[in-house]
């Protein structure tokens, strides 16, 4: 994790003493978990560049996370990643620069706008790079992205962004130190009402004008009533994110259309919600009449609780069935899964390496055995319609593949077991791409034991 500043133009030594820190000097400060260093690697009375970097120890930082028994801190990257660790650590830091108040003779540079650079990452988020832009844009940068180098994938989804415009030191750091989060849109810490004061605070001055304001304080406050606190909120203001809406009706799609395809089924009381997430899906799955038992499977401890609110929101609607929250990976076998009537891996596989995928499905058909697999995955050639050229649709993904990739990977799946194959698509047909998303169903066949 790294942020380097280059100013440019006269008097650009000054910045040394807005940051209160010595060009000869390494600055090094270690902390539970990480190591902080800033070092100038460029210094003159016309340019400076300073770099400031964060090693992490991710075991150290497991042990002290609110989130301590999630077992996703061990096979995701957010602790490697510009995220709210990375900006807790660089406020400390920094709080010179931050707060504006360096030495008395620096205090009128304070408000000097520079010519400057300033580029951070590597960054993970659901945000695309246009919205991205949309984030900056508007307090007056141009913004750059670049994606980093893969030896799993084409491209990949790590990106780092270089803001170019004229700015003080202080309102540089201070927007950063608020978007940062907002576009990794993951807190390491429990938000209280100290979170509110770090916003107000550092907003001042450009977040009250920001088109993206109620977006920025969604993402960084989450609760509505932590939101209604700050300065900055104003309630006839929509809560919104900046999101793609035909991405979110295509959400509305699948759900639609797995549903309906369940309730055609004779037998649909089991029914198994596999890399479940927020729960989404099975809540709608709660609803469906004959059902008696629901199991929401979901390694990551955070996306359970969010699950676990909108069930118990949904609990007292009539002909609900609750699903029961599990902590599951597809990596590991639980026998709880096993022989249920259904089985949903919906907009899953493409967050798998590929070459797993072939070992995930051997199990699901030899000891899980569910009468119906449902498998759902975007459909790659779709993506030219978004205008996505040759981009994923998530940053998470692993791969994305057409409609003839996934049908030859759905039969090789199911050729060595007794699980009759058909494909649907889901969403506007286009004549030439096909449709969005594309949706495979085994059925186990008739006559064959669970």
């Amino acid at each position: 994790m790294q942020l380097s500043l280059t100013v440019r133009g006269p008097g650009a030594e000054a910045v040394s003493y807005l940051l209160a820190k010595n060009p000869n000097n390494l600055f090094e400060r270690g902390e539970k978990g990480l190591t902080v260093r800033l070092l100038y690697t460029t210094f003159s009375s016309e340019e400076v560049q300073v770099l400031i970097y964060v090693n992490t120890d991710p075991i150290e930082l497991v042990k002290n996370s609110p989130d301590l028994y999630d077992i996703t801190h061990y096979i995701n990257d957010r602790e490697f990643a510009a995220s709210s660790i990375f900006v807790s650590s660089i406020r400390k830091a920094l709080g010179t620069a931050l707060n504006g108040k360096p030495k008395e003779e620096y205090v009128s540079w304070v408000e000097h706008p520079f010519d400057m650079d300033l580029a951070f990452g590597p960054i993970a988020s659901d945000l695309r790079d246009q919205e991205l832009e949309a984030l900056f844009a508007p307090i007056g940068y141009e913004v750059e992205v670049e994606r980093g180098n893969s030896f799993i994938r084409e491209k990949s989804s790590a990106r780092y962004i270089t803001l170019k415009g004229k700015q003080t030191v202080q309102n540089a750091l201070k927007q950063v130190s608020i978007l940062i989060p907002v576009i990794d849109n993951y807190k390491h810490y429990f938000i209280d009402e100290r979170e509110i004061e770090k916003l107000d605070r550092y907003g001042e001055g450009w977040l009250e004008t920001h088109p993206l304001k109620a977006m920025i304080l969604k993402r960084t406050l989450r609760f509505h009533n932590m939101i209604s606190q700050s300065k900055f909120y104003e309630k006839e203001i929509p809560d919104v994110e900046i999101v793609d809406r035909t991405k979110v009706r295509l959400n509305d799609l699948r759900y639609e259309a797995i549903i309906k395809y369940i309730e055609t089924l004779p037998k649909r009381e089991t029914i198994v919600d596999l890399g479940a997430g927020e729960g989404k899906l099975s809540v709608q799955l709660g609803f469906i009449e004959g059902v008696k038992e629901i199991l929401s499977v979901e390694p990551s401890n955070k996306a359970r609780l969010r699950a676990m609110e909108r069930f118990e929101q949904a609990g007292g609607k009539f002909g609900f069935i609750a699903p029961t929250p599990v902590l599951g990976s597809l990596f590991y076998y639980d026998e709880r899964l096993n022989n249920k009537d259904v089985m949903i891996l919906c907009e899953v596989i493409e967050h798998i390496d590929e070459h797993r995928l072939a070992k995930i499905f051997e199990s699901i058909f030899n000891n899980n055995r569910p009468l119906v697999l449902i498998v759902t995955t975007p459909n790659r050639e779709y993506n030219v319609v978004y205008d996505m050229d040759e981009s994923m649709r998530h940053t998470d993904h692993r791969f994305e593949w057409t409609r003839e990739e996934f049908r030859e990977r759905c039969v090789e799946w199911a050729r060595p077991n007794p699980y009759q194959l058909r494909f649907q698509g889901i969403g506007k047909e286009n004549p030439s791409y096909g449709q969005p998303t594309q949706m495979a169903i085994f059925t186990r066949e008739e006559g064959t034991s669970k």
